[in-house]
């Protein structure tokens, strides 16, 4: 274990993470981390290069990880966790793995489940090959979870530090302050001054997706096709494979946004090509990150060339 590197704000520890958040490195941090922002290798059937675990192994290893992040956060603090989608071996169903590493994971560490997000990236390749590609009975899967997790059911969070451009249909409406008021088929009653008051912009919905269409604004919308970015130009120009689970660097922006303020200080466990800390280090939040391959750590540098 040791500070692989540092910035103005944050600081890079190579090792395993269990070893590592609990040796005497995290002493600084203890109820000090205001939000674990992560994602841990998926429960896959084939083996990755980064590492994942299967089945019972994968539940007992993720639940293993509650009391640790609970010691490190503050009582107001967030844990965001990405977990993707995993088949049965050889067989056309999902598995329930994830799902089961969720509840386990709750349980243990006494979290509330704040509210679950899902990042839809229309640009993933289709699978599983074998029931998609090949026989065509099922589509392609992609999606991934996020769940959003705190030691109590008021976290720190403002959705107005996330708000989304009004549509251009709500710019017209603010503008005519004419919409057909009245009961709606929901039974809901739209009152003639409902929707007239200018909020600065629309309250995004749990679903993050790619979408072109900005009537869809109330969306959180991204990708993750970018092929020219300081990481990725980084690892070219030094010779470096880039890590093969990278994440849109907006994703961890928004719910660094969303959860924290400047100067607050966000973790990532499993930080890989390390997304989570240059999004921290744009928004002014201190961070930590922890990862186990060297590879990834000295390409991750590429991430803080924009901030010299």
């Amino acid at each position: 274990m040791k500070i692989a590197y540092k910035t103005s704000r944050g600081t890079f520890l190579q090792g395993d993470a269990e070893d590592l958040l609990l040796s005497s490195l995290t002493i600084p941090y203890k109820e000090k981390v205001n939000l674990i922002f992560t994602s841990p290798p998926f429960p896959l059937i084939r083996k990755k290069k980064y590492g994942n675990l299967e089945g019972q192994h994968y539940i007992d290893w993720i639940a293993g990880f509650a009391c640790i992040f609970r010691d490190l956060l503050k009582p107001d603090g967030s844990i965001v966790m990405e977990v993707g989608n995993s088949w049965e071996k050889g067989r056309p169903v999902m598995s329930t793995w994830a799902l089961r590493a969720l509840l386990a994971f709750l349980e243990e560490g006494n979290f509330s489940l704040c509210q679950q997000f899902i990042w839809h990236n229309p640009a993933r390749l289709p699978s599983p090959a074998q029931w998609v590609n090949v026989e065509r009975i099922r589509v392609k899967d992609s999606f991934t979870h996020l769940w959003w997790m705190s030691p109590t059911d008021r976290p720190k969070a403002d959705n107005r530090r996330v708000l989304n451009e009004y549509s251009s249909s709500m710019k017209k409406l603010l503008k005519s302050k004419k919409y057909n008021a009245g009961k709606r088929p929901s039974e809901h009653d739209i009152g003639q001054t409902s929707f007239l008051r200018n909020n600065n912009g629309a309250i995004p919905s749990n679903v993050i997706v790619d979408s072109p269409d900005d009537e869809t604004s109330n969306v959180i919308t991204m990708s993750n096709t970018r092929a020219r970015t300081s990481y990725l130009e980084y690892c070219r120009d030094n010779n470096l494979k880039p890590h093969p689970a990278r994440m849109p660097l907006n994703l961890p922006k928004f719910f660094i946004e969303f959860l924290t303020e400047p100067e607050d200080l966000v973790l990532d466990p499993f930080a890989g090509s390390n997304t989570t800390g240059a999004a921290a280090e744009e928004l002014e939040r201190k961070w930590v990150a922890v990862e186990l391959e060297e590879k990834y750590i000295v390409g991750s540098k590429g991430h803080f060339q924009l901030f010299g």
